[in-house]
């Protein structure tokens, strides 16, 4: 993976650039991400708030409660509706250290290897998940971030 990593919205009026690796790239299976996606999973990488800068059009808020009970603020591009990242409004004060982006929105997605899988209860039947070196669960951690920190964690120290 060359860094930066670019990506946008499918209209091109939301680009965005990653500036630091991911911390983790993981697939969720949840009916909503189904839903939205219109796919069998959606796919995200958890990067840190300061990696991502967003560029062109202001994004739209589309507020989500989701499969676990959670709040969640999608941004939008408010022409074309892909979905970009989760979280805090992007250029705003960030009250978390990380950004979950849609990896899909990436213009390069070749290098993509999600180490997690989270909702695989959901997973359609034809789905294979991997054996080696992935977290899978059939919902997901009870503290998300705990468990994206904790990951971050073991890279730092197997970096060292």
């Amino acid at each position: 993976m060359r860094l930066p990593q670019t990506g946008g919205c499918q209209c091109g009026s939301l680009r965005y650039e990653i500036t630091q690796a991911p911390h983790m790239i993981f697939t969720c299976h949840c009916t909503d991400c189904q839903r939205f996606t219109s796919s069998a999973f959606s796919i995200g990488m958890v990067v840190d708030t300061q990696a991502f800068n967003l560029t062109g059009d202001k994004p739209r808020a589309m507020l989500h409660t989701a499969d676990s009970g959670r709040n969640l603020t999608r941004w939008a591009c408010p022409k074309c509706g892909s979905w970009i990242c989760n979280g805090a409004k992007p250029g705003s004060p960030n009250p978390n250290a990380f950004r979950t982006v849609r990896a899909g929105t990436l213009d390069d997605t070749s290098w993509l290897r999600p180490a997690a899988h989270f909702w695989t209860r959901s997973k359609q039947p034809w789905i294979v998940l991997p054996n080696e070196r992935s977290h899978v669960f059939e919902t997901q951690p009870d503290d998300i971030f705990a468990f994206f920190n904790s990951v971050v964690a073991n890279a730092r120290g197997a970096t060292a």
